[in-house]
């Protein structure tokens, strides 16, 4: 059937999910040569490239180098191919993901995404000075970013984070990523009810997000009884939730 879509209507989005089902089939010589026939037809569509740079980085490190680094040049405006790429090289050195993420900034100022994989790169390899001074920066650069916000509180030493958390709830006091830094925060303390009400603001914020629903999960698994638990469950389920780094993830593997 998709065989056929491909031929009458041909779309990014038809090549796409040909090649995510050939790879749920595990038939990854046919997805790669589905995507590598897919950037020529459609070069701007950054899932294609991502697809087909992390195919190679299973098995050759060069390949999926070339495949990343020319994606962003056709869409360098892609915060996510940007993001795999940095990915792709840290594996080899620290130092050339570091530089490959300087240059994604230069080409998308603001973008917290980019600040936060710069910090945790840093961080990846102890280098936790830089890591503050480049969260320093990530706040003047996008201060009502909830992102970013979240990461800062979670850097902060445990007695520090209740000030930076007061902080974040002053320049955007409606991210579910601040509610979920808050939940968190109270879950740590054993305050439970504090946490949970943080937990239902955040996917009552914005119940797209799987990573607050997976964490609001994780903490009723610890101090929930069954009946909070299942009620989780049925709230995710009727929300189906597509966002969140941790939650495609999992998701998608």
């Amino acid at each position: 059937i998709l065989e056929k879509a491909r031929t009458l209507a041909g779309t990014q989005r038809v090549w796409l999910k040909s090649a995510e089902l050939e790879r749920e089939l595990g038939n990854y010589d046919e997805e790669k040569r589905l995507l590598i026939e897919a950037v020529k037809l459609f070069p701007s569509f950054d899932k294609l490239w991502m697809m087909l740079g992390q195919l190679h980085q299973r098995t050759d490190y060069q390949a999926a180098n070339q495949v990343f680094k020319e994606g962003v040049k056709h869409t360098p405006n892609s915060v996510n191919l940007w993001i795999c790429y940095s990915r792709c090289e840290e594996t080899q050195s620290s130092a050339r993901a570091r530089s490959i993420l300087e240059r994604a900034r230069s080409k998308n100022p603001n973008s917290p995404k980019l600040w936060i994989e710069a910090i945790e790169v840093e961080q990846r390899v102890d280098n936790l000075v830089m890591a503050e001074k480049l969260m320093a920066k990530a706040l003047q650069d996008c201060p009502h970013s909830g992102l970013v916000w979240a990461k800062s509180i979670s850097m902060e030493p445990r007695k520090k984070r209740v000030g930076k958390l007061l902080q974040a709830l002053n320049e955007c006091d409606s991210d579910p990523h601040v509610m979920m830094a808050a939940a968190n925060i109270f879950w740590e303390d054993r305050k439970v009810d504090k946490a949970r009400n943080w937990f239902d603001r955040a996917v009552k914020l914005d119940n797209d997000l799987g990573d607050a629903w997976a964490a609001f999960y994780k903490f009723e698994l610890q101090f929930g009884d069954e009946e909070k638990q299942q009620d989780i469950i049925n709230r995710c389920k009727e929300a189906e939730p597509r966002h969140g780094e941790i939650w495609c993830s999992v998701s998608k593997a």
